[in-house]
């Protein structure tokens, strides 16, 4: 089954409250998905099964996941406290042609200028058909957020520019990070050397460490108390 595509942010988010506290069998079954026996060979099944309910409509395009309403959908996996289980891929990291990028042109800003999150149980006991989806967050950086994003994105991207690209490792950035980001170690991309040579290394990618999106998941719980 496809559903249509959200024309406004309201009947997105309508959507996304909708499916809050179904269960990925319930939601499967609903539009007619297989269910795989576990996700070692599908990583990407549950965030296609929310794409498909919300009616998403980027597809593997390099667009946000509602084009039309401006919105990134990320579903994070969380444990039994509602902690977040894994990082977050923002972007492939590009590296080469990178002088003269600019953080108000890069695609992470593109990206996260407005995300739609959408919480989903990944403890790892509880089969797959039985976890369930929680309640969505429509999140935007505020002014604090965005400056250390900023910050972060500008020197991890000085180091690839200068060919530091080997000495980047997952601790560099205090919100955002970049990771190797392959099926396999086997990929390879060109890069930029220290001694501005083109050598060949596994393909980056960016990521939201937990720590940040554990901060964007409390604020959400603590506002939703206060309007209580």
């Amino acid at each position: 089954m496809i559903l249509s595509i959200p024309t406004s942010e309201q009947e997105l988010l309508n959507r996304a409250e909708l499916v809050a506290g179904y269960s990925f069998g319930e939601i499967a079954q609903y539009l007619n998905i297989p269910i795989p026996a576990n996700l070692n060979k599908q990583k990407g099944w549950v965030g296609n099964l929310i794409e498909t309910f919300l009616g998403a409509n980027a597809g593997s395009k390099a667009e946000r996941d509602f084009v039309k309403l401006g919105i990134e959908l990320k579903t994070i996996p969380v444990d039994k406290q509602g902690k977040p289980l894994e990082t977050t891929f923002v972007s492939v990291t590009p590296l080469m042609a990178n002088h003269g990028v600019i953080w108000e042109t890069s695609h992470v800003k593109y990206k996260l200028a407005k995300v739609l999150w959408i919480p989903i149980e990944g403890d790892r006991t509880i089969p797959l058909v039985e976890r369930k989806v929680g309640k969505p967050i429509l999140w935007e950086p505020n002014q604090e957020q965005e400056q250390q994003l900023k910050q972060d994105w500008e020197e991890l991207m000085d180091m690839v520019t200068l060919g530091k690209v080997e000495k980047i490792t997952a601790r560099y950035g205090t919100y955002l990070q970049i990771r190797p980001k392959a099926a396999n170690g086997k990929a390879l991309t060109e890069a930029i050397g220290e001694n501005g040579q083109i050598i060949l290394t596994r393909p980056r990618g960016f990521y939201l460490k937990k720590t940040f999106t554990m901060q964007i998941l409390q604020a959400s719980i603590c506002s939703s108390h206060q309007s209580k």
